[in-house]
């Protein structure tokens, strides 16, 4: 372009200074990938040069392939570990009285849309009672004052098992509905970034093409091609987030599958 007088010498020398600051990310790229490779090793209870080696050819972020299985929503909170091992605390503390699980655990709802439970602080029927978090998880619990009655005659014990098992309770459900929300956010960022990404794409094709015809200058053609690299480099950290995202909803729901 420049021999050809249709470039000048600072624009060869910005576009090399952009090639050059691309490349030089680059290195820390590999060296995260790397440092990942041997954390997952080390998960896998094995020295950090052992990893899969079929690894080495990933080049796209895991995602979801299908719905989680979610199923039932006291099974969710029985695949815990926290919540089993809260039930067996309470089981041993109240042992030979006779409380039954189903009249522990709350009736839950996953992906119901607003009011299908009332809103946090309001009392349903006097036969139990629930709340709302959001449009993702509603929950009530049965009426416990057969369970309470019984609970009682092991004394402190089991107040403070039952206090722990609700405890735990509460806690799965409070971290099953962030985790929800946030891959929600999460999904919506992903696809408002990958339509900022093709927006940006087709504006640095459509400026090249100008530029070979001579109707706009190089450094349009440059900042074009810089906005479109940016956009490309937010998709793909938002993907990572993503995966994230859903790690953490694995955690809250409590695993399980394949």
């Amino acid at each position: 372009m420049v021999r050809g007088g249709r470039g000048t010498r600072f624009d060869s020398d910005r576009a090399r200074a952009a090639v050059f600051a691309s490349e030089a990310a680059i290195p820390d790229i590999l060296a995260d990938r790397r440092a990942a490779l041997f954390a997952l090793a080390a998960m896998m209870g094995r020295v950090p040069a052992d990893y899969p080696r079929e690894l080495e050819g990933c080049t796209t972020i895991p995602s979801l392939r299908r719905p989680l299985p979610i199923g039932e929503g006291a099974m969710l909170l029985k695949r815990r570990p926290d919540i089993r091992r809260a039930e067996r605390l309470l089981a041993a503390a109240t042992a030979g009285i006779g409380v039954a699980e189903a009249d522990l655990y709350p009736r839950i709802s996953l992906g119901g849309s607003a009011g299908t439970a009332t809103s946090v602080g309001h009392a349903l029927a006097p036969s139990s009672f629930g709340f709302s978090l959001g449009p993702l998880v509603s929950w009530s619990f049965p009426n416990r004052k057969a369970v309470r009655a019984r609970i009682d005659e092991a004394g402190a014990d089991g107040d403070a098992a039952l206090a722990g098992f609700d405890g735990s309770v509460l806690l799965a459900l409070q971290q099953t509905e962030t985790a929800l929300s946030a891959y929600a956010r999460s999904r919506d960022r992903l696809d408002a970034l990958e339509r900022a990404a093709g927006a940006a794409g087709k504006a640095s094709g459509d400026a090249e093409k100008l530029q070979r015809f001579g109707r706009t200058p190089f450094l349009d053609v440059l900042n074009a091609q810089a906005s479109y690299a940016d956009a490309q480099t937010s998709l793909s950290s938002a993907r990572a987030s993503l995966v994230d995202r859903q790690i953490d909803l694995f955690l809250a729901l409590g695993g399980g599958w394949e």
